[in-house]
């Protein structure tokens, strides 16, 4: 599952973390879906979980008092991050350069499950099984989608897959790409060190820590300190997997990944880095003038606590 090395400058992939949407096709969908983003991501939660009515509220709440959160102290940093790379696009680029701005956007993302640590491992400590049963179900479906995308079928209709898709994140930023380009694309693809047995084996540890974390913690819905230190220790091993093997084919990835776009950068013409900073000026705007609406509320994420969520309807 190569979450991160992909998607270097589309910054709109963070708004999509919180608003738990699918890929942004324009600029001016940002303020829809980011405006919209606690409504989409209870919908993607609950799709998940099944909340029950008193948690459906109190997630609601949380949502809402993260996007205030966000909108106050994260887009100031995308505006900044958006702008020093806009300065890069009209030049070559190094592998290094890229791997810069693709750690920036990481921590982006990563400070997004950081701050919302308090409240997620509260709503946990109020699981059921039967939520518990469902999470597990959505587990397996998703993992029927990921083994069509990169598993099973021919080798041919899979490598259609991947390029198709390197293809559009490439378009995105660039405009039309010319033949040279989709050939560079279909040989670094072919070139790939991406193995999706191995990808799809440590999706499956993720999950079944997931649930058995989970499990635990909804096992004893009073001990809230013990509930934050399971749940900080299961984003700390989504983040960095325990399995030595896996790391070290995650850094291989993510190099490749830099390396893969300092040289389809470096193969664009003068009117597609001007059509890439175009591309990222909308995107700066757009956050610029997110940043300036008043948030429904001003009251900082607060820590939940267990009694907030507790079950009593849908059991």
């Amino acid at each position: 599952d190569m979450k991160f090395p992909v998607n270097f400058f589309r910054l709109c992939g963070i708004i999509s973390l919180l608003a738990a949407t699918a890929v942004l096709q324009a600029c001016s969908a940002i303020k829809i879906a980011y405006n919209q983003a606690p409504v989409l991501a209870y919908l993607y939660l609950d799709g998940y979980v099944d909340f029950n009515d008193v948690q459906a509220l109190k997630v609601k709440d949380d949502l809402a008092q993260f996007q205030t959160w966000h909108r106050q102290t994260q887009l100031p940093a995308y505006i900044e991050l958006l702008q020093k790379t806009q300065a890069k696009m009209l030049q070559d680029i190094t592998e290094k350069q890229a791997c810069e701005i693709f750690s920036d956007v990481r921590q982006k993302a990563l400070n997004l499950t950081e701050y919302a640590e308090p409240a997620t491992s509260a709503m946990a400590t109020s699981f059921t099984q039967r939520q518990l049963t469902a999470i597990e179900r959505k587990f397996a479906k998703s993992n029927t989608t990921w083994r069509e995308d990169f598993l099973e079928g021919s080798a041919k209709s899979l490598f259609e897959k991947r390029q198709k898709s390197a293809v559009k994140r490439g378009e995105m930023l660039y405009g039309a790409l010319n033949d040279a380009q989709l050939s560079l694309i279909a040989l670094q693809i072919e070139k790939s060190r991406f193995r999706p047995a191995q990808s799809y084996a440590e999706r499956q540890r993720r999950q079944k820590d997931t649930l058995q974390t989970l499990s635990q913690v909804a096992a004893n819905p009073q001990d809230q300190e013990r509930a934050r230190r399971d749940i900080r220790g299961l984003l700390a091993r989504s983040t960095v997997s325990p399995d030595a093997a896996y790391r070290k084919y995650q850094e291989q990835a993510i190099d490749d990944a830099c390396a893969n776009f300092a040289e389809l950068h470096n193969s664009t013409t003068a009117e597609q880095r001007k059509k890439a900073v175009a591309v990222l000026a909308g995107y700066e705007q757009d956050f610029k003038v997110l940043a300036k609406q008043k948030p429904a509320s001003n009251t900082p994420l607060a820590t939940p606590s267990p009694a907030a969520y507790a079950p009593v309807a849908k059991n």
